[in-house]
């Protein structure tokens, strides 16, 4: 399966963010141990790098992203997918760039804890704890 992780599903885990770290966590092991392939979408890092940098200095930050790009793809945002993201009709840029990002990848699943932002049925949109549920029960 491959999953497209939202960009509050890294900040969740970069910054431990109780309730939602746990099951982020888990998340991002399962990519890890190559249960599941993990993509990142090239244009979160700057959002990533940006948020993890103020709680955490730029040196942690750096070394996070680092970190997170050995075990994640990192999916193309080109000009294709900006053009279908203004297309779209989402609320949210971000999350328009992100649904096109997992479409023209060919993604399986988009994984965050806002699903109602993304008002699509193709690819599946789950929460960490569906998507954690659906592979300790397989069938």
């Amino acid at each position: 399966m491959k999953v497209l992780l939202d960009t509050n599903i890294i900040v969740d885990v970069a910054l431990e963010r109780q309730p939602f770290f746990g099951n982020s966590e888990t998340v991002l092991s399962l990519v890890e141990q190559g249960q599941i392939e993990g993509y990142i979408s090239a244009s979160s890092f700057g959002d990533l790098f940006y948020i993890i940098r103020k709680q955490k200095g730029r040196d942690l930050a750096l070394e996070f992203l680092r970190e997170i790009v050995a075990f994640c793809q990192v999916a193309t945002v080109d000009s294709i997918t900006i053009n279908m993201a203004l297309t779209v009709n989402f609320k949210d840029f971000e999350d328009a760039i992100q649904y096109s990002t997992a479409v023209l990848n060919h993604l399986d699943v988009i994984i965050t804890r806002n699903p109602v932002d993304f008002p699509v049925t193709t690819p599946r949109i789950i929460l960490p704890e569906q998507l954690i549920q659906e592979l300790s029960n397989p069938g």
